[in-house]
């Protein structure tokens, strides 16, 4: 591995790390909010540490193309909400008393008070989650976006076409797949990010379940990175993905438990199964390639 990449890797896991254990020490404290709108500067550190490790920016495709890529952008726009919608159904289907438009989740995260609010407004629970939907599908994957570049120029921009050059496409995308999962292992283990704290296993089960959908998720963006040659194109779908996948949970009652392996959201194993079947088939028409 090249030496550039190497203190690529130094400087994004070190940053990071440093930056996720201060956002567990805020959300300890009470301040989640602080906490959230740090993580969301964290996305930018993979760009940040290309840049500090003496790499270039100047070849990820900055040019957005949209004519050439029209279906690129409509994949990434509106399949993670596909994807996410059909992955919910499997998990409920499989645990139908989990399902609740009562509003459990938005009362657990803001208080009975939000619910009030909402009636108050004379906006009931399930047309709250009809505008949650909307927005998914609209604008809130444009403004994620804008985020997501910022990790999406480190992973698929940098380190991907980095490990594909020495690995192949395919190992590659798997262990560029794992780093990607392994670098949220603090919040995992700190804050239970993704799957709470209350399940079997905790946090190392967690931390292993979240790497096969990172490797999924990582071979989702750089096959369209790849057929677009725009870094806009992974970035939309990582938007969108982040649009869609808190949804399932606001229909999903609170105390689930281990369950929250499973799903509702996709970084369950039994909602992501959509996902990983098309990283799967993505992996398979591209074996011959590498």
């Amino acid at each position: 591995m090249k030496k550039k990449t190497i203190r690529y890797l130094i400087f994004v896991f070190v940053i990071a790390w440093i930056i996720q254990a201060v956002v567990a020490v805020l959300s300890g404290k009470g301040n989640a909010a602080a906490g959230r709108a740090l993580l969301s500067v964290s996305m930018f550190v993979p760009m940040l540490s290309v840049l500090l490790s003496g790499n270039s920016l100047k070849e990820m495709g900055w040019k957005p193309q949209i004519r050439k890529n029209i279906r690129q952008y409509i994949i990434a726009w509106f399949a993670p909400a596909a994807l996410t919608a059909i992955g919910a159904a499997l998990y409920f289907l499989v645990f139908p008393g989990h399902f609740d438009l009562g509003g459990q989740a938005l009362a657990a995260s803001a208080g009975e008070e939000a619910l009030e609010q909402l009636a108050a407004q004379g906006i009931t629970y399930p047309m709250y989650i009809m505008i949650a939907i909307i927005e998914a599908l609209t604008f809130a994957p444009f403004v994620n976006m804008l985020f997501a570049l910022g990790e999406e120029v480190g992973w698929r921009g940098y380190l991907y076409p980095q490990l594909k050059a020495e690995f192949g496409r395919n190992k590659g995308r798997v262990l560029g797949g794992i780093i990607w999962g392994v670098w949220h292992w603090p919040l995992i283990w700190l804050i239970g990010y993704e799957y709470g704290t209350d399940y079997i296993g905790f946090p190392v089960v967690g931390m292993l379940l979240f790497l096969i959908i990172t490797v999924a998720w990582g071979t989702l963006h750089d096959w369209l990175y790849e057929k677009s040659g725009s870094i806009w194109v992974p970035a939309l779908l990582h938007g969108a993905l982040n649009a869609a996948a808190g949804i399932p949970l606001m229909v999903c009652v609170t105390d689930i438990g281990s369950a929250r392996l499973l799903g509702p959201a996709p970084v369950g194993i039994l909602a992501a199964v959509p996902f990983i079947l098309i990283a799967g088939a993505v992996m398979r028409r591209q074996k011959d390639r590498d």
